[in-house]
């Protein structure tokens, strides 16, 4: 089940469980959608891989399976 870490990694921006801006890569590492087109071209900075849109968990599973609260910042 995936985490739905509550921040991004690169620039420590605020990502709700139910925010359209959030992409992770298949490990799951965490950005911001304009960390991911201006910082990043595109690439995870941890593994190489592509990132997509992470999908946002119903209310009534999020109740049942709530959200990270751990946050990962790895400025660059």
């Amino acid at each position: 089940m995936l985490a739905l870490r509550p921040n991004c990694e690169a620039c420590d921006r605020d990502l709700p469980p139910d925010s359209p801006d959030a992409r992770i890569c298949t490990f799951e590492c965490t950005f911001c959608a304009d960390c991911v087109e201006t910082r990043l071209g595109g690439a995870c900075p941890n593994c190489g891989g592509n990132f997509a849109a992470r999908p946002i968990r119903p209310a009534a599973m999020l109740a049942k399976y709530p959200a990270s609260t751990a946050r990962v910042f790895k400025p660059r």
